[in-house]
């Protein structure tokens, strides 16, 4: 890939989600991400569903682009060819467990003795330091630790996870945030750094209104279902044949979507006056809402909305996402290539940039140790 950070070598060192998806931003940016690999294990994800010809499929989604060798750090002979790539590398990216590569000889201050330039970023389930730094984590251990899992779902519903693994995620790009942050400050200093993301500060980092409802009021935020919890309209509504999302975020909005949907006189009703009044009247709005919206369709009452500038839309399934002609006129659908399966359909990258054009194939996916040979005649 052609992109801001191209002639950017990467070390990638790690597995699954959180660092393979920060590694994967750095390579659609144009770095070259070198994927170090358990030997005969690979990363376990290669092991995880849904496969296609026996590959798995969420592998692919997240190592495109990168070249893969396996080394055991372990090893003596694997160490030294580890390290001859470590010595040209500009960024390093580990998911281990703390201080797992400082015993095979590999930790920052290790490293950074030899290589003051090297950006070095570890991403982990709790970070390096504090009372919890050597338990592991998975994305729904910190979704739960991190409040998430408190305001998902309907009231009065199980513990609900959010649809995917926002844990991991967020956590990957915070750090490729970090670095690249850490990028610009060794241009002014002529340093490397290192970069400490924990899942669960990262979890905290996001829960936007529900830790600012706390601190500022001490209230504990409940789950509202689709609703938000300070502004109003701002929720699925029922149509005649399935919902539709209304977010009339202001005053103008809200005026607008009442002449809409035939509802005139409630904006100079007392109750719904004010977006706090809407809040404190949720439940009484909604019945008149959708007392109103059970007339029509979703599509229609979307293009009588959309035609007037309202906030609005259908609530799709994945099939209807990934088809939606926006998402194809945004080149958010690309595609990789891997010699057995052939092309290869995946998420591209939401980061549109005037200087590079956003192409709509990527790099082809590695099998593992698949470029060992190419790689030790580099970097012999």
């Amino acid at each position: 890939m052609n992109g801001p950070l191209k002639d950017l070598l990467v070390i990638d060192l790690t597995r699954v989600l959180v660092g393979p998806y920060c590694t994967m931003i750095l390579s659609d940016l144009g770095a070259r991400v070198i994927k170090i690999e358990a030997p005969e294990i690979g990363d376990d994800s290669r092991k995880f569903g849904p496969f296609v010809k026996d590959f798995s499929a969420y592998f692919m989604s997240l190592n495109r682009g990168k070249e893969s060798i396996a080394l055991n750090l372990k090893n003596e002979n694997d160490k030294k060819i580890f390290e001859k790539i470590l010595a040209k590398a500009d960024i390093l990216v580990e998911n281990f467990k703390p201080g797992t590569l400082e015993k095979w000889g590999f930790g920052w201050k290790q490293v950074s003795k030899n290589h003051p330039k090297l950006i070095y970023a570890s991403a982990s389930g709790f970070g390096q330091t504090g009372p919890l730094k050597e338990l592991p984590a998975y994305d729904m251990v910190v979704q739960g630790m991190g409040g998430l899992m408190s305001v998902t779902g309907h009231p009065g519903s199980e513990p609900t996870r959010v649809g995917t693994s926002i844990g991991d995620i967020t956590a990957g790009l915070f750090t490729a945030i970090g670095i690249n942050a850490a990028l610009y400050d060794r241009q002014k200093t002529g340093k490397g750094m290192y970069i400490d993301v924990s899942m669960l500060d990262c979890q905290i980092a996001i829960l936007e209104n529900a830790i600012a409802r706390y601190l500022s009021k001490n209230e504990i935020p409940k789950p509202m279902g689709s609703r938000h919890p300070s502004i109003a309209p701002f929720e699925a509504f029922k149509t005649k044949d399935s919902y539709i999302i209304i977010a009339a975020g202001n005053d103008k909005l809200f005026e607008n979507l009442c002449n809409a949907i035939g509802l005139r006189d409630l904006i100079k009703d007392e109750k719904f006056k004010t977006n706090s009044l809407r809040a404190e009247n949720m439940e009484g709005l909604k019945k008149l809402f959708e007392d109103k919206l059970i007339n029509k369709s979703t599509d229609q009452w979307v293009k009588i909305l959309e035609s007037l500038k309202i906030p609005c839309g259908p609530i799709f399934n994945i099939k209807e996402a990934v088809e939606n002609p926006q998402i194809k006129a945004r080149n958010m659908i690309v595609s990789a290539y891997h010699k057995v399966i052939g092309n290869f359909k995946l998420a591209g990258n939401p980061i549109k940039m005037s200087s590079y054009k956003d192409e709509n194939t990527r790099g082809d996916i590695p099998d593992l140790d698949e470029h060992r040979q190419k790689i030790l005649k580099e970097f012999n």
